[in-house]
């Protein structure tokens, strides 16, 4: 009976005041989710049916006051990976186990407590995304590290059969068949390398010859946005490591007191980037 009351209330959709929404919107929304789902479990707790300002405003107060142990100074973020999505250019899996290992050993909370004066907190952390096809869901244009799998399609051994499979997967119209040549014709200014227009071609027309990462550096929100720029080629899972450790030590050279990756990340340090790793084009 008690298994099947909680099983209830847990199904139950808790309702929120829009006193309360209100203020639930003025938390970062990096940790809203999350704030939203500890408010309403307290709710539930209480026996509550609709969330009020005084339940938002006490969980809350809880919430930060537990946040310094939530803190491990850096945050890593995947899409939804091999058990939730179709359209992966390449598997990241492997590489992103990696870069949480590095990321481990450069011990960037023991410098973020060195580094910052007074209490730390959830903006402070080193954020690194991937997303394994340039859909992006985990939002690697504002991260300090963006990943972005790729795969760049080329004409392959096969003639082209002007099936227009290619043609209806490229969302970005970059590929256009002409009957009179053997192969697609891709447009490289348009195409992402996402890798669709090569997973739906039956007959080996187009290949993908490089896979590997785009690498896009210095994203981030607050009170002055940025996009992350991206460096000028696709990179095996060595490189992007290389990357990410070169990035870590020029971030520990120069932030103080919190500054993020893409306030001290200058358009010189960009170009130096480039120019040591051209990558594949």
């Amino acid at each position: 009976m008690s298994s099947s009351r909680n099983r209830l209330e847990t199904d139950f959709v808790m309702k929120w005041s829009a006193e309360a929404e209100d203020l639930l919107k003025k938390v970062p929304f990096f940790v809203r989710k999350k704030v939203r789902a500890r408010v309403e479990k307290e709710a539930r707790e209480a026996r509550k049916k609709v969330v009020s300002p005084a339940e938002v405003k006490a969980t809350q107060k809880r919430f930060l006051a537990g946040q310094q142990a939530d803190i491990q100074g850096y945050r890593v973020e995947t899409c939804f990976g091999p058990s939730g999505c179709s359209n992966r250019a390449v598997a990241g899996d492997q590489l992103m186990t990696r870069i949480e290992t590095h990321l481990k050993k450069a011990d960037i909370l023991g410098f973020l407590k060195q580094s910052v004066k007074g209490d730390l907190k959830y903006h402070h952390e080193f954020r690194v995304s991937l997303a394994d096809c340039p859909n992006a869901c985990s939002q690697p244009q504002i991260r300090d590290i963006g990943i972005i799998g790729a795969a760049i399609p080329e004409s392959g051994d096969a003639s082209c059969t002007n099936c227009e499979a290619c043609v209806e997967a490229c969302s970005e119209e970059a590929i256009v068949l002409k009957g009179d040549e053997p192969s697609p014709s891709i447009d490289y200014r348009r195409c992402l390398n996402c890798g669709r227009c090569v997973a739906v071609c039956p007959s080996g027309a187009l290949q993908d010859t490089c896979r590997g990462f785009r690498v896009q550096l210095g994203g981030k929100l607050g009170r002055h946005p940025r996009l992350a720029r991206e460096l000028p080629g696709i990179y095996a899972e060595d490189e992007v490591l290389q990357i990410v450790a070169d990035c870590l030590t020029l971030y520990k050279q120069r932030s103080t007191n919190g500054r993020r990756f893409a306030e001290i990340f200058t358009l010189d340090d960009f170009d130096a980037f480039s120019r040591k790793y051209p990558g594949q084009e």
